[in-house]
């Protein structure tokens, strides 16, 4: 007989989530994924200033407030065919990969880690064998027996102390916790030195950008961080130097810790490889521009569909029409006035909020589809989308991560098994790497152009009479996200974001085929309906991001459980 788990909201994420799903002989049948916040940004930013939208749309998120920013900008210089300075794009550049390689440390270290990693267990590792296993698969320096033993020693006294802080609430010696003591003990101990290497990256993003979150550097038409190498009220070469030495230090542990650590655990936890595959459609745009019109990029973009890498179409630049015609959202299952599948530029955003209804509406997220499917958004579909068009350093770097999960598991795994919970985390980690020495080819691109005494940073915005449509897309640590504006007579007519949690998170469209975030659940085991773990790995995988409360319901809806988790 068929049980109802509700989870709400789930925990670890920004934001508040609500997955119900139904078990049945211990596995997942159905899921329903349910966004519990509505902000209402589109409507704020309605007549004002298209310059001033991208200070009102970093507020959507807490986390992910850069990546809003730029596609703001984006959009609006689209809609009016501006090209900005070299300069600009290379700082632009460098201010998104540090701020991606800080969102990708963050989420797997504190947000996911300990959905696999036990921490009471590590209390009965052996500090020398942990040293074996981590220089087994690493050269990082601080992978030492005297190391290991003295974080033994501080989580013991934290567990001593009845203070648990960020380890209180865990589901410690759940049955799908199958890690030995030593890999816990390990994780543990990076989890730690994760928390530092995270703030390096803030810190270097905050000399450039002048601030974090909420960075203040970006103008429609550039940037606003002045360039002078001879000046202390400018960004210089004391201060380039500074972010150059904090981003290789990050670049250090994410390629020496946090990459091999998720290459173990995939490889421990290999009877995981097969589930949480769900949505095998997937999508991901091109960014890292390499030139001043933003018509070369460093990462691709495109789509595949069904998992067939050969069905693989490029996304080729920020005008491509494949892109800007396909996308449309629609909000049959979602708590908006209507029923209606349109396009972002002719959409409307007028709340309606009912009851949860599993069969009408049950979410603030609207159901967004490309060429009328729902799609796969994040690292995955980004590096699955370069692998398909044979980039040379994407197939290099991915490649190099299965060859290390294939060692340490010891069994040889192909791209294939991409297509999971675990797959995600691979991918992301795979990402990091890859966005850490892209952060700092750009930082040379800019020293150098510099040195030619290019000092431009801005180019002036005209906004025509009549009206102007325009998209910023931007590939962010969660994936596609697009900003969609029209401009009338200088100003904001209408603006949609659709966003990255929102593909993977949004609900069933007219076709009523399920999201990748309720797609990926069917299937999963459930060990103990009263511990649903294995629901916060898939979902956690995707990267959603806040601490509470775990519910769950009989089938009238009244709680009969409430339990804690983190």
């Amino acid at each position: 007989m068929a049980e109802r788990i509700t989870i709400d909201p789930i925990t670890r994420i920004e934001g508040h989530l609500r997955i119900d799903a139904e078990v049945d002989g211990g596995k997942v049948t159905k899921a329903w994924s349910s966004g519990q916040m509505w902000r209402g940004i589109e409507v704020i930013l309605q007549g004002r200033d298209p310059r001033d939208a991208w200070i009102f749309v970093q507020r959507i998120c807490g986390v992910c407030t850069t990546v809003h920013a730029l596609a703001s900008v984006r959009a609006v210089e689209n809609a009016l065919q501006l090209e900005i300075p070299l300069n600009a794009q290379y700082i632009r550049n460098i201010v998104q990969g540090i701020h991606a390689m800080q969102d990708h440390i963050v989420h797997f270290y504190v947000l996911s880690a300990l959905d696999w990693v036990d921490v009471v267990s590590a209390l009965s590792a052996d500090p020398v064998k942990t040293a074996a296993l981590a220089n087994s698969i690493s050269a990082w320096p601080n992978n030492s027996a005297k190391r290991f033993k003295a974080v033994q020693d501080k989580v013991k006294a934290i567990v001593e102390s009845g203070q648990l802080g960020p380890f209180a609430n865990g589901y410690w010696g759940h049955p799908a916790m199958k890690l030995p003591p030593e890999a816990n003990l390990m994780a543990v101990a990076h989890y730690l030195e994760a928390l530092d290497y995270q703030r390096k990256a803030t810190q270097a993003l905050a000399i450039i950008s002048g601030k974090n979150p909420h960075i203040q550097n970006l103008s429609v038409g550039g940037v606003t961080t002045a360039l002078n190498p001879d000046s202390d009220s400018a960004l210089n070469m004391e201060r380039l130097y500074w972010i150059k030495q904090l981003v290789q230090e990050v670049q250090a542990f994410i390629q020496q810790v946090y990459l091999p650590d998720v290459a173990a655990i995939g490889a421990l936890y290999k009877d995981w490889l097969p589930y949480g595959a769900g949505v095998l459609n997937y999508l991901a745009v091109p960014d890292f521009p390499t030139d001043a019109k933003a018509t070369q990029f460093e990462m691709p973009g495109g789509t595949i569909m069904g998992g067939d890498l050969k069905s693989v179409k490029p996304i080729s630049n920020f005008n491509d029409p494949y892109f800007h015609k396909n996308v449309v959202e629609n909000i049959t299952h979602a708590w908006y006035k209507g029923d209606w599948t349109k396009h972002p530029y002719e959409e409307e955003t007028v709340p309606d909020y009912t009851d949860f209804n599993e069969n009408g509406k049950y979410t603030w997220l609207k159901a967004p589809r490309f060429e009328d499917k729902p799609m796969q958004v994040g690292p995955l579909a980004h590096l699955l989308v370069g692998y398909a068009q044979g980039h040379k350093e994407i197939i290099k770097n991915v490649n190099g991560a299965l060859n290390l999960v294939s060692t340490v598991a010891g069994v040889t795994v192909g791209p294939e098994v991409l297509h999971s919970t675990l797959g995600r985390h691979v991918a992301r980690a795979v990402r990091a790497s890859m966005l850490a020495d892209l952060t700092l080819k750009h930082w040379d691109l800019l020293v150098d152009n510099i040195g030619k005494g290019d000092l431009t940073i801005f180019n002036k915005p005209v906004f025509p009479k009549g009206e102007q449509r325009g998209v910023g897309m931007h590939e962010a640590p969660r994936g596609t996200l697009s900003h969609w504006i029209v401009i009338q007579d200088g100003k904001i007519k209408n603006y949609q974001c659709v966003v990255p949690s929102t593909w993977n998170a949004g609900p069933r469209g007219k076709e009523e085929l399920p999201g990748p975030y309720e797609a990926s659940l069917v299937g999963n085991p459930i060990a103990d309906a009263k511990q649903p773990l294995e629901v916060l790995r898939t979902i956690h995988s995707f990267d959603p991001c806040i601490a509470c409360a775990v519910h769950m319901l009989d089938t009238e809806g009244k709680e009969t459980i409430k339990v804690k988790a983190i």
